[in-house]
């Protein structure tokens, strides 16, 4: 089911990250997914925004500020880990796309920074990344050599000199279509991701493995299907939030992106 207004519009919303209180969602919002991101750049609008839930409402979206205000920058990909936000952003001074961190104060997140030399982003090619609720353990996406076709989600594990070497997931998760976005639930037993859909549907579906005794993955089971992408959890794993993108007939030209809910009906 669609959230509803006024988190949903007839823009685009993506990329929901929803915090281990359960109530508060962060997203990025685009007004118009036509747009081109060299445009949306300068819109003053999109990038990433913030509702808060009270019972089954939620609340007008506020715009996560993180570039001053003569400051050029398109955000995104959000992950929060307590008072630590890592964002993607194109902004002046860097070349394409780079990761950044900044940390909350007093309610407002600041001293935004770039962080690619700690996430090893040249080295290790780091795309959109979710941290263990341990913070040992680093997963993203990656086109890097070695991995079984287009993008796969590797792991890599905090050591005392930083983040270690990439290891690839395996053929449980990763095929030789494409793996990412991924999402680890807040017991760090279930790894949810997109990927292209396993039953014959177009657009990309997202994919559930649980974490074997041994601490390997198990073989994927494919949960939505159909352009859904991007999960986020509850805090007690029940409630799935995913983006759907809506495409026109001929499937060329994206229309819209809203950001849904799924209720857990099974154990």
């Amino acid at each position: 089911m669609p959230l509803p207004h006024p988190v949903n519009t007839a823009g685009g919303e993506d990329g929901p990250f929803l915090l281990p209180d359960g109530e508060t969602l962060y997203y990025f919002f685009t007004p118009d997914v036509g747009i081109p991101a060299e445009q949306q750049l300068f819109d003053g609008v999109t990038g990433i925004w913030v509702t808060r839930r009270s019972g089954e409402t939620w609340s007008e979206p506020e715009r996560v500020l993180l570039a001053g205000p003569d400051e050029l920058a398109l955000d995104g990909c959000e992950f929060i880990m307590g008072d630590l936000l890592y964002f993607c952003s194109a902004r002046e001074g860097y070349t394409g796309i780079q990761w950044f961190r900044a940390v909350l104060v007093s309610g407002r997140w600041q001293d935004w920074r770039y962080a690619g030399d700690e996430l090893k982003q040249d080295e290790y090619e780091v795309g959109e990344l979710h941290i263990s609720g341990d913070g040992q353990e680093l997963y993203f996406h990656s086109a890097r050599p070695g991995g079984h076709g287009d993008l796969d989600i590797w792991v890599s594990r905090l050591t005392p000199g930083g983040w270690g070497g990439p290891e690839n997931l395996g053929p449980s998760v990763n095929t030789p279509n494409w793996e990412g976005w991924p999402y680890l639930s807040p017991d760090g037993q279930e790894l949810w991701y997109c990927g292209q859909s396993a039953k014959g549907q177009p657009g990309p579906a997202i994919f559930r493995a649980l974490r074997q005794a041994d601490g390997a993955w198990g073989a994927a089971e494919e949960i939505v299907t159909t352009f859904a992408g991007e999960p986020t959890l509850s805090p007690d794993g029940r409630t799935l939030y995913f983006v759907h993108h809506y495409f026109s007939a001929d499937l060329a030209t994206m229309l819209e992106a809203d950001i849904y809910v799924s209720y857990r009906t099974s154990p």
